[in-house]
């Protein structure tokens, strides 16, 4: 079969996969592939069609800062609306030109003799890439719950992130299991239609209320006529934003602000006491993601909805028991429980030197230098990758600095014919200790979540600002690298430029890193390219 060669591949279409295109070709690098398995671009934005999807996060700051976007309708956009914008921004800079879609990866792979990555697709298709970039995401596999029966409900079901619309829910009674982000946003839209609604709460949520409004007409119009009106918005949204994910990550004498506006929204739209009291979280604000909604909670309010916090015990034919023996008959079943965030690339099977797999080098919890690379994996940049996610502000800015420094690193290789980069394993431990020492100060350890895996440790969220993070993935450092050359039969080294530690693939696999050592590295300068312009927050 033939195998399609390229300099990079990049896997997935959505934010982060459009980001890393855009960065690519912006660096003169136009000898890419990005394979979609859609047949369209959108990521979860494309995925996630049910009613009242959106974004919490204000439309003028969701967004590249090289491509704003003046025909927002609304200060908080619903899923449509992001996901022709992504479209707009990948066909204007080109990206939709690389994208095979109807593509899934079933496996990667890096070859020793030759330096590069085998990358192989579900159906059959084979590329051979110098520089893999994983652009999956965290929020692109829906989790469901682990309780027995799931497979045994006789009526219709289905995960939120794979909303079914064929199914008419007027008239019809509905159960849903989950109270995530999702949930606070479909529920209020479902909720007038049905017959009846149950709702399961495993953990009440902390909920702000939204400062949404309309965009008008004029105002678009004025917007497109002072640009720098859209970028002080941003500014303010932003400096909000950096703001709350401090407080969350440090500053927590904060958190009572923020507590007493979720109790005030609460009195404010729940007059039952015993609701109320049924809905006030338990664990403190933050360690679990603070939503925004003004009608989640007015919707719980109605007669015909009932809120039950009694654990699922099990699903049955014909609607859901909890663990105190109540069975809630329904017709329709909706699994509102969120993504499997913290397994990251599954079930893509990924494998470095020596044939080690990324799931076994990920064994103690998802880690990367930067949330970007990991020993052992020559050559392969993650976006979205472990501790890049936020509590608080706009995960497109991390994406856009991910992007960046990706590019960058395929440029500096594409000045070194046959040089594969592989983190070094000191580095990457020094960073993990330094990011896993700053998020045991903050919320997040304080309960479980999502945020955290099966081990306790957090894997998802990054502990400081986002504008550290711009800085600190502002340019590839060569001396963070050991440089791997390959040569035609897999053996031998090349001298370096840089003065690096030079070893061949080969080399490298036979003692390829088994665990994380501590050793300080050399401080070598490497090559630093010039500043380039192009965006700002």
């Amino acid at each position: 079969m033939e195998i399609i060669s390229t300099t990079a591949l990049v896997v997935g279409a959505g934010f982060g996969g459009v980001a890393a295109a855009i960065e690519l070709r912006r660096a003169g690098i136009h000898d890419f592939v990005v394979l979609e398995s859609a047949d369209s671009p959108g990521g979860v934005w494309r995925d996630n069609t049910y009613p009242g999807a959106g974004c919490d996060v204000p439309s003028p700051l969701y967004s590249f800062s090289f491509a704003r976007n003046t025909p927002w309708p609304r200060r908080y956009a619903e899923q449509p609306d992001i996901l022709a914008y992504l479209e707009r921004v990948a066909r204007r800079y080109g990206v939709l030109n690389h994208v095979r879609f109807g593509t899934e990866v079933d496996s990667a792979e890096f070859d020793a003799a030759t330096g590069r990555w085998t990358v192989t697709a579900t159906d059959g298709t084979t590329f051979a890439t110098r520089v893999f970039v994983p652009a999956t995401g965290q929020l692109s596999r829906p989790a469901y719950p682990s309780v027995p029966g799931l497979g045994t409900f006789r009526g219709p079901s289905f995960h939120s992130a794979r909303w079914d619309h064929e199914v008419d829910l007027r008239g019809r009674r509905v159960a849903v299991i989950g109270t995530g982000a999702s949930a606070v946003q479909f529920v209020p839209r479902i909720q007038p239609e049905v017959a009846g609604l149950t709702v399961f709460q495993r953990s009440a949520q902390y909920l702000m209320p939204k400062r949404d409004r309309v965009y008008t007409g004029w105002r678009r119009r004025l917007l497109r006529a002072a640009p720098w009106l859209q970028t002080a918005d941003r500014l303010s949204f932003w400096l909000y934003a950096e703001f709350a994910q401090v407080c969350l990550s440090r500053w927590q004498a904060f958190t009572p602000l923020f507590e007493w506006q979720t109790r005030r929204h609460l009195r404010r739209q729940v007059p039952d006491p015993e609701l109320r009291r049924r809905l006030t979280p338990d664990y403190a604000l933050g360690c679990k993601r603070v939503l925004f909604s003004n009608d989640y909670l007015p919707a719980l309010a109605e007669p015909d909805v009932e809120l039950v916090t009694d654990p699922v015990a099990e699903v049955t034919p014909t609607g859901v028991t909890t663990r105190g023996g109540v069975h809630h008959e329904a017709d329709v079943l909706i699994y509102g429980t969120g993504f499997a965030a913290t397994d990251m690339l599954g079930p893509m099977t990924v494998r470095g030197l020596g044939g080690r797999t990324l799931g076994q080098a990920w064994s103690g919890g998802a880690r990367a230098h930067l949330g970007i690379t990991v020993p052992g994996f020559p050559n392969m940049f993650l976006m979205y990758g472990p501790n890049t996610n936020l509590g608080g502000g706009s995960v497109i800015h991390m994406l856009e600095s991910q992007a960046r420094y990706i590019a960058d690193a395929v440029r500096t290789l594409a000045r070194r014919p046959g040089v594969a980069l592989d983190v070094r394993p000191e580095v990457e431990q020094r960073w993990d200790d330094e990011i896993q020492g700053r998020l045991r100060g903050s919320v997040w350890t304080r309960c479980e979540s999502w945020y955290r895996d099966e081990h306790g440790r957090v894997v998802t969220n990054w502990p400081g600002r986002t504008g550290e993070y711009r800085r600190r993935t502002r340019r590839v450092t060569l001396s963070d690298f050991r440089i791997l050359h390959a040569s035609r039969g897999g053996t031998g080294t090349a001298p370096d430029p840089v003065g690096n530690d030079t070893v061949s693939p080969t080399q490298a696999a036979a003692s390829p890193p088994q665990g994380i050592v501590t050793a300080p590295t050399r401080r070598e300068s490497g090559e630093r390219p010039a500043r380039r312009g192009g965006g700002s927050r």
